[in-house]
């Protein structure tokens, strides 16, 4: 079995996961960590690590969610992901906020949601094994339910969603989940340079810079 540690601080939540060659595993969830990420990251990940029994050096690889979300929260994971594959000679793995939804319905057909503001929604859609069957897209309210009756998704989010029947996912046991899910694959896995930030859209800024 592979060790690995993987963290979420794409929202306003934080998550931390640990798991040793022996198959223990430590979960840390902070539900209320916006704006401190960069504060909590480090601290957290000794405390997870420690739980589960094991240390960075332990890890054959690391993981993390890349998005979409928080703009600052994604760089901070990303930066720390990052810092430890080249640090131990480690792969990564990418999660995207979307998988770590997906992972938490089931055998069921699933449109992912991340909030975007303003009644708008980073989407994304998953047949029945979670596969990528709707590509990352920035939908509006209506847009995202149109969807979801047309092609008979199941909507999800981290989030309670203003749609009739939407699932709220557990983000900890989702991320848990689709590392399962997609580790099990060896082309899911990228170098340290290779792990990028899934944003959909601009940022405010890039986009008054147009």
């Amino acid at each position: 079995m592979k060790g690995f540690l993987a963290a979420d601080t794409a929202a306003g939540y934080l998550t931390v996961i640990a798991r040793n060659r022996n198959g223990r595993t430590a979960v840390s969830y902070l539900p209320d960590c916006a704006m401190n990420h960069s504060v909590m990251l480090l601290p957290t990940v000794e405390k997870t690590l420690q739980d589960a029994g094991m240390g960075l050096a332990d890890c054959n690889f690391f993981s993390c969610v890349v998005g979409p979300g928080s703009f600052t929260g994604i760089r901070i994971g990303l930066a720390t992901v990052k810092g430890f594959c080249t640090a131990f000679s480690r792969p990564a793995l990418p999660v995207t906020s979307f998988d770590a939804v997906a992972y938490t319905t089931g055998r069921t057909k699933t449109l992912a949601l991340v909030p975007a503001g303003h009644e708008y929604y980073y989407a994304a859609g998953y047949d029945e094994g979670k596969g990528l069957l709707f590509p990352p897209a920035y939908l509006s309210r209506e847009e995202a339910a149109a969807l979801a009756k047309a092609e008979g998704y199941t909507i999800a989010g981290y989030a309670a969603l203003p749609f009739e029947g939407s699932l709220q996912a557990d983000m900890a046991a989702g991320l848990l989940a689709a590392i399962e899910g997609k580790g099990s694959d060896e082309r899911n896995f990228v170098p340290s340079e290779g792990l990028q930030a899934v944003y959909v859209r601009r940022s405010q800024a890039e986009e008054s810079h147009r």
